[in-house]
């Protein structure tokens, strides 16, 4: 099967901040030769301000409305690897728009994601304690991107270039 079919992505990925989804979603672009997207990218692109200033002087809710427009779109027009956001998935409205779609969940435990997201500078969610934060979001957050899934790739302990290979594996191995 071709990876590229219409304007479908080749690949979703979804999965928790720190599961590398824009550096996994640029090295499985590469792979297939088609352009990555990234729906935080596209939001603040389209407001002219980080994702963080956005929660800071607009709310979560004006946030998560322009992300889930951004979703939309991207799904309707992007046909190469779309990675969202890590509360994309939040809203049954996207949730439902993923159906159908070649969804990969990266999935990561909590010591490789509070290492990998450091302090947590630019990511609203995290203010506080952070790990206490990132075990939240996971908690509250994997049944969800398991349940929006077709495949599921763990990327604890790995380098981004080997989590690109092993999704675009299990996409291969999904596709049979």
């Amino acid at each position: 099967m071709s990876p590229v079919s219409g304007t479908r992505p080749v690949a979703v990925l979804v999965g928790p901040m720190g599961s590398g989804k824009s550096t996994v979603g640029a090295l499985l672009a590469a792979s297939y030769g088609v352009q990555a997207r990234d729906t935080d990218t596209d939001v603040e692109a389209l407001e002219g301000r980080s994702i963080s200033d956005i929660f800071v002087e607009s709310g979560e809710e004006h946030f998560r409305a322009l992300e889930r427009s951004a979703v939309a779109t991207a799904l309707a027009e992007h046909d190469g690897v779309l990675s969202l956001g890590g509360g994309a998935v939040l809203d049954e409205a996207t949730r439902e728009l993923l159906v159908g779609h070649r969804v990969v969940f990266l999935s990561v435990g909590l010591s490789e994601a509070v290492k990998r997201v450091g302090l947590g500078a630019g990511r609203p969610l995290l203010f506080g304690n952070m790990r206490a934060q990132v075990k939240k979001l996971l908690d509250e957050r994997a049944p969800i991107y398991a349940s929006v899934a077709t495949v599921t790739v763990d990327t604890d302990e790995s380098v981004p270039e080997d989590v690109a290979a092993r999704v675009r594996a299990a996409l291969e191995a999904d596709d049979e």
